[in-house]
């Protein structure tokens, strides 16, 4: 089959092209719970850059064989094959696949929190993903499609929107009408979180982002407020807060200083989550312990909150922007992802 291969790290992101387009083995039956699913549609995701620029190479590349690594951990298809003891699924069945894979036994996967399990791979970070035509994955991982939603529309879910879907989630169990949200970052993951907090609470959404373009998408997703992220952000969150900052602030973005930003649009008492990753949070004890604020850590979402958010995608509360590439055309999604000029959710097609 096909992939798209990464064979060197690229700790600048300064090289024209990352990955190579080359024939690979097919992906094969191994275990009796294995699954291969046919690739309708790969998400090109901010983490997939981290890969190319090292940030994941001590934690998944100590020894140095990672490389060449197939990527992409958010995907969609069809049933192409199945292991002996898979029930319930049959070729061609429409799918979205859930990112990591384990065992199943341990004490976090009983308990339904499969991302904190002892042991397990990632495909397209631990192992082999799905820029390609075809992924072999585990029978624990396969969420089924409704007919309505086509593979590669939702693929970016998988991981993107599972993760965005998780952060809201959580903030609206506590946010109560009328109280103020604010979203960092209305690009991949947060034009979906939007969604998902409009259709899950009833509190006052408050967006911020440098993109004119990302403002614009922020505001048909259904934001109420939009802030232009020009240095002057923090006050006027500020004052659209009545001075006392938001009870909630998801940061989907958490580099180039929106983490201090974030905590400072956050008020006493309040919830800062952080979801995008890209520089550390500094903040005192006595800080922490005077406001009271609450820091949270967003990873991506379990087996069931996919099940959820496909939900939510079937009775059209929450739509994917995306911009489709083909596998071929790898190197020019990435390039486009990394100059900051895909609106939505860029998707890999075979």
């Amino acid at each position: 089959m096909k992939a798209q291969v990464l064979h060197k790290y690229d700790d600048d992101l300064v090289a024209p092209s990352w990955v190579d387009y080359e024939d690979v083995p097919d992906p094969i039956i191994e275990k009796s719970s294995d699954v291969i699913v046919r690739i309708g549609g790969a998400g090109v995701c901010r983490t997939d850059l981290h890969i190319i620029e090292g940030v994941w190479r001590d934690s998944q590349d100590s020894d140095g064989n990672l490389l060449p690594l197939i990527m992409g951990h958010e995907n969609a298809g069809w049933i192409e094959d199945v292991g002996s003891e898979v029930q319930g699924l049959k070729k061609g069945d429409p799918v979205i696949v859930h990112p990591k894979i384990t065992g199943g036994t341990c004490i976090a996967c009983r308990r339904g929190h499969d991302m904190h399990g002892d042991d397990g791979s990632f495909p397209g970070v631990s192992c082999d993903g799905g820029y390609a035509e075809a992924l072999k994955t585990s029978v624990r991982n396969i969420v089924k499609l409704p007919q309505t939603l086509i593979p590669k529309e939702v693929a970016a879910y998988a991981d993107a929107g599972l993760t965005a879907y998780r952060a809201a989630k959580k903030a609206s169990r506590h946010l109560l009408p009328g109280e103020k949200c604010v979203v960092i970052g209305s690009g991949g993951l947060g034009h979906i979180g939007i969604q998902v907090l409009r259709s899950m609470c009833a509190a006052d959404i408050i967006v911020v982002d440098p993109s004119d373009l990302s403002l614009a998408l922020a505001e048909s997703c259904g934001a109420d407020a939009l802030v232009k992220a020009d240095g002057n952000e923090v006050q006027k969150v500020l004052e659209l807060t009545n001075g006392r900052g938001a009870e909630a602030v998801l940061d989907f973005v958490a580099e180039r200083g929106t983490t201090a930003k974030g905590l400072a649009m956050t008020r006493d008492m309040g919830s800062y989550y952080v979801i995008g990753y890209g520089e550390d949070i500094n903040v005192s004890a006595f800080e922490m312990i005077t406001t009271e604020k609450n820091i949270i850590g967003n990873l991506v979402g379990t087996w069931a909150e996919l099940t959820e958010l496909m939900e939510l995608a079937n009775r059209g509360h929450v739509h994917l922007a995306t911009q489709e590439f083909s596998l071929e055309n790898a190197n020019e999604a990435l390039q486009a992802l990394n100059g900051g000029k895909v609106k939505g959710r860029a998707v890999l097609v075979p």
